[in-house]
């Protein structure tokens, strides 16, 4: 695995980890305007992200059971 956003959407991933996180600490933390390092658009559009706004609560992102597999099948 030599394509640096395949292996940076994997430290995405795990960063993440089993339990959704606020949208904004994973914007903050991740985007990146550089075209060359598309991560966190990647992860979005393979389907590996989930956007979850729960009743009264903040925006939060999580690894959907499509990243969990991807994850565990390259780490």
């Amino acid at each position: 695995m030599n394509d640096p956003v395949e292996t940076l959407i994997l430290d995405l991933l795990e960063w993440i980890g089993p339990r959704p996180r606020p949208y904004q600490e994973v914007i903050e933390a991740w985007r990146t305007s550089c075209p060359r390092l598309p991560v966190w658009e990647e992860a979005n559009s393979r389907g590996y992200l989930e956007h979850l706004k729960p009743a009264g609560g903040v925006a939060q992102v999580g690894v959907t059971d499509a990243g969990r597999a991807h994850l565990r099948a390259h780490r």
